[in-house]
């Protein structure tokens, strides 16, 4: 029996999938097996994550369901009282299982546990920022309003917290942990019925023990999708938790739409950006005055997104990034 089951999902990823998993065989902490399921890729994902030549490595194939039916192929599959979950994109620093373990085995009643995330590029360059969380009392209201375990690849949880929120899904015929009709937003929607419906605890680690790679790639065409399907986790929401929904709905849909508008102004899309940080603050114009430095320096990058040409607008973010980098982490 393992202690940590690694849960890797892959798909059209096989300019990744090598890095990922070397940055999993290179842990200091060696207890563990990696589970790679290859949601239908098409491309020679699957065959780079056979050709490790490590025994603690298997891939299960399936006909492709998508981020969180890969994920639930996974731990349905797994061994290990803690599981680990890492995107095909991603990387770990080597000490991230050794850290996650210790800080279980020192807190008993943790549930769940997750880093920071420093940012990286499409080719692996660290952009100079990291994720961490706003605040570290992780209130339900935390979790609707906005991420703050940052990304699918931060976190570690107990097996039987993930038990807690197990549920039979009637059309597939099958136990699931993430709701496999979200194509996206499908971690929040997990993070947010462990919280309210598992009664779980969040601990965090203070270091950026998860590399997060961030494509702009297709962020502008996927916009809509995001917000769309960001509203339908809100409505799943209000089925099991009304009370969050009705206190903090206008500030959560408010953050969602000033993350969007960032994520846009990364994109080819030159007014998406401004149009969803106008759509924002009208949401809720208390987002001004609540967090004036992040929505402010969203807009103003919005703005200079509309107002100055592509070249001049790349050399005013690399400046923006710099100085990004000479602070603490970028907060969620």
């Amino acid at each position: 029996m393992v202690q940590v089951s690694v849960v890797i999902p892959l798909y059209q990823t096989e300019v990744y999938i090598r890095a990922a998993l070397d940055s999993v065989l290179a842990q200091t902490f060696t207890d563990f097996e990696v589970i790679v399921v290859d949601d239908g890729s098409r491309d020679d994902g699957p065959n780079l994550a056979r050709a490790t030549g490590d025994s603690r490595v298997r891939v299960i194939t399936q006909e492709n369901r998508g981020l969180a039916g890969a994920r639930n192929t996974g731990i349905r599959n797994a061994k290990g009282d803690l599981v680990a979950l890492l995107d095909a994109d991603d990387l770990w620093a080597s000490e991230k299982l050794a850290r996650h373990v210790a800080h279980f085995e020192q807190e008993p009643t943790l549930d769940v546990s997750f880093s920071a995330s420093r940012l990286i590029d499409g080719d692996g360059h660290d952009i100079g920022l990291v994720q961490r969380p706003i605040s570290t009392d992780f209130k339900t209201a935390d979790f609707f309003c906005r991420n703050p375990v940052g990304n699918g690849s931060a976190p570690v949880l107990r097996r039987c917290a993930l038990e807690r929120i197990a549920f039979n899904d009637d059309t597939l015929g099958r136990q699931c942990w993430f709701d496999e009709s979200f194509r996206q937003s499908e971690d929040i929607e997990c993070w947010m019925r462990l919280k309210v419906l598992g009664h779980c605890r969040f601990g965090y680690i203070d270091a950026p023990l998860t590399l997060y790679r961030v494509n702009s790639g297709g962020l502008s065409a996927n916009i809509d999708a995001q917000l769309a399907t960001w509203r339908r986790f809100r409505d799943k929401v209000q089925s099991y938790a009304p009370e969050v929904v009705e206190a903090e709905g206008a500030r959560a849909e408010a953050y969602q739409l000033r993350y969007l508008a960032r994520r846009a102004v990364r994109s080819d899309n030159r007014s998406a950006g401004l149009r969803l940080m106008l759509q924002s603050i009208r949401r809720f114009p208390r987002i001004v005055t609540e967090e004036p430095s992040r929505t402010a320096g969203t807009l103003a990058a919005a703005l200079a997104k509309v107002c100055f040409p592509p070249d001049v607008f790349g050399q005013l973010e690399r400046r923006a990034l710099k100085v990004a980098a000479a602070n603490p982490g970028l907060r969620l």
